[in-house]
């Protein structure tokens, strides 16, 4: 049977997102209902592009549709906490775009809510789904280069966005193109680390349009983080181990 979906958010991450479920298997997944905050208007227009059967104008009316089994949420950063927990609370499944919340407490809270009600959560880091992470896995589960010892990524774009200039809007380099980064690390390192140095630049917002970072971990273990919004870096990865090394 199809897992049906509810789409909260009606914009291009939105539109990405169902294109994508269309190109699975036939009766894998059914978007039920979508759902626009800021007008009901914009929600049908989506509706209408995508076939949708039903169009809301709040997240509200998604939430109380008995039908959706799963939800994404594809709203702007600062929304993403209230969003997925006004869904969690009605008995949905949240798939929630990057980041998951903010800061730690606010995800906590709804890692929390998401295990007593035994319902699934996850933050939709895209690339831990791509092929090569699944063989980076495997090699690493294999020891095929040895004992990990330094990893190195870089992501950066040019990217004059208005979300991402503003702290009122979630903006920032680290929380749009740093996790993937910070992701790598800890797939590989795990999430006990000893120490963080970092540093980078603010823009006249008081918002991060870049960033750089070490992170030491338990034997031995060093991860050197870049990310950026005003230049294009490598956007590439070194796993370096014992014997030998995987680019990614």
């Amino acid at each position: 049977m199809a897992i049906q979906w509810g789409i909260a958010g009606a914009g291009k991450i939105s539109n990405d997102f169902v294109n994508a479920l269309k190109v699975c298997p036939d009766g894998h997944h059914n978007v039920v209902a979508v759902a626009a905050a800021s007008s009901l208007v914009r929600a049908q227009k989506f509706a209408d592009e995508h076939n949708i059967p039903i169009a809301c104008g709040s997240y509200e009316l998604l939430a109380i549709n008995p039908t959706i089994e799963i939800v994404y949420v594809s709203s702007l950063n600062p929304q993403h906490f209230e969003n997925t927990k006004l869904f969690l609370e009605h008995g949905k499944a949240v798939l929630c775009e990057k980041p998951l919340c903010l800061n730690f407490s606010q995800a906590e809270e709804l890692i929390m809510l998401a295990k007593k009600k035994n319902l699934f959560l996850m933050e939709g880091l895209w690339s831990r789904s791509f092929p090569v992470y699944k063989e980076l896995v495997e090699h690493l589960k294999k020891g095929t280069i040895g004992k990990v010892l330094f990893v190195e990524a870089q992501m950066g774009r040019k990217l004059d966005v208005e979300r991402l200039k503003l702290k009122q809007l979630g903006g920032g380099t680290v929380l749009d193109l740093g996790v993937y980064v910070l992701q790598l690390a800890v797939l590989v390192f795990g999430h006990k680390y000893i120490s963080v140095q970092a540093l980078g630049h603010l823009n006249e917002e008081g918002v991060d349009d870049s960033m750089s970072c070490i992170i030491t971990y338990p034997e031995h273990g060093i991860a050197v983080l870049s990310t950026h919004t005003k230049a294009e870096l490598p956007n590439s990865a070194f796993i370096v181990g014992t014997l030998g090394t995987i680019k990614v």
